[in-house]
Order: C-alpha cells, then sequence, then structure tokens
C-alpha cells in the first residue's frame, strides 16, 4: 500500500519506543515482499519509466566525492582520488548480479514508512526505478537515522531472505554481495547528501548522523569483494578523515 498522506505516525515513531523492534521490522519486510512480488511490465515502464543503471549508482556515488571529499581530501588529490575510485567502483559495480527488474522504491527507510489502519503505508515514492531486489531490504538494514545493533541487522536480513526466497530462489550468496556493493555505494551518497545540506544549505543537524554513516560503511567494507576499495580510501581518506 503507497500512500502520500499518512499524518505523523512513522515507524521510526514505533521503534524507537518499543524494545522488541523486530516485530516491527518483520511486518515492514512482508510488505517489502509484497511490492517485490509484483509482477512489472518491463517493455511498457508505463509508471516507472527509469531503471536504476550504473551510471545513476555513479551519479549518487560521486555526491562523496563532490561535497565530503572535497573538504576533506587534499585540493591536489581530489581528481586522482575520484579517478582511481571510479575505476574500482566500475569493477564492483559489474559484479552486481541481480538485474533491474524490481520496483525500488529508493529511500526505504523507517521515516517513510507509517502505520496505517494495522497495515504498512509507504510515503515519499516519487523517486522510485525498477532495480535490484537488494537495494529497499538494505535501506531498510543500513538506515542512517536509527541506529540498531548488528544482531538485530543480521536478524531482520535473515528473516527477508527466508521470505524472499520463497518467491524468487535467491542466490543467497550472491544476494549478500549484491547488498554490500549497495550499502557501500548508498552510504558514499548519504554521506556526499548530508555534507551537502551542511555546506549548501546551513543545515548543520545532519552533520550528527555522517560518524554513523561512515560505520555502516566501514560494515559493508568487510567484504572481502572491497580490499582493493579499501586500499585507496585508507591511502586518500585515513580514519583520521572520516569524521
Amino acid at each position: 500500500m503507497i500512500i502520500e498522506d499518512l499524518g505523523d505516525k512513522t515507524y521510526f515513531d514505533l521503534i524507537s519506543k518499543d524494545k522488541n523492534k523486530l516485530r516491527h521490522y518483520k511486518k515492514i519486510v512482508d510488505t517489502l515482499i509484497k511490492v517485490q512480488s509484483i509482477k512489472i511490465n518491463l517493455a511498457s515502464k508505463k509508471i516507472i519509466k527509469k531503471s536504476y543503471t550504473k551510471n545513476i549508482l555513479f551519479k549518487e556515488s560521486n555526491l562523496f566525492f563532490e561535497w565530503y571529499a572535497t573538504q576533506h581530501v587534499n585540493k591536489n588529490k581530489i581528481k586522482n582520488f575520484k579517478k582511481d575510485i571510479n575505476i574500482i567502483l566500475s569493477k564492483i559495480f559489474s559484479q552486481i548480479t541481480f538485474a533491474n527488474n524490481y520496483f525500488v522504491h529508493r529511500d526505504f527507510h523507517v521515516s517513510n514508512l507509517m502505520s496505517f489502519k494495522k497495515k504498512v503505508g509507504i510515503i515519499d515514492s516519487q523517486d522510485a526505478l525498477i532495480g535490484n531486489p537488494a537495494y529497499d531490504i538494505l535501506s531498510l538494514i543500513d538506515d542512517v537515522r536509527i541506529k540498531t545493533s548488528n544482531k538485530l541487522k543480521e536478524q531482520i536480513l535473515k528473516y527477508y531472505l527466508s521470505k524472499a526466497n520463497k518467491n524468487f530462489s535467491l542466490n543467497q550468496t550472491a544476494f549478500q554481495n549484491d547488498f554490500d556493493i549497495l550499502s557501500v555505494q548508498r552510504s558514499l551518497k548519504i554521506i556526499g547528501i548530508f555534507y551537502r545540506l551542511h555546506l549548501r544549505d546551513g543545515k548543520k543537524h545532519y552533520l550528527p548522523l555522517i560518524p554513523y554513516a561512515w560505520s555502516l560503511l566501514h560494515k559493508r567494507l568487510k567484504n572481502p569483494i572491497f580490499n582493493e576499495l579499501n586500499q585507496v580510501l585508507s591511502h586518500y581518506l585515513p580514519m583520521s578523515k572520516r569524521k
């Protein structure tokens, strides 16, 4: 159910106040599975006209270089930093397994989910695309706006996979790699966006969210597929500059 005006009872409010957070996440995952089960006519694209292409992934991750890196990396090194990272990201994005054939909300997190008549209502769907099934579940799990334990993150993903596997026959190893790749890409984008909101729009209240965004990025960078990316990040942007 996608509804654009549901009041102010978000799942952020519900989850923040409830010790049993998993029950809310399970309900959200059930809704996401229903949405992802909708058959999409990829030929017509009458409702959603764009797919989550490699170019869009690059455009989003470039926000990190345009807004955050320019403030924390020597200006004489920015050009080479961006060039080196983009070469690596191109290789990494090419390893994405699942085709772009699912509805992707693109900003699927608890602040955009409303409790409405005992169902989950989804708002802010104007940027939806056809894309990878991993994207929305990782947006929910690696949500920078609400801190959750690693245990809860694993429980949510495990529950999603158990449900999704019944409908999509997922290869879980391939799915985990797609999840990690897109999570890293999304964290880079978010750090860039939040720094842009600070520098350009004077919205300093986004700055305290950046350290947690970095921690989410570091968590996913533990996947061995990011070994080369980790080396380049460490060269140009050591831990002391990841603030």
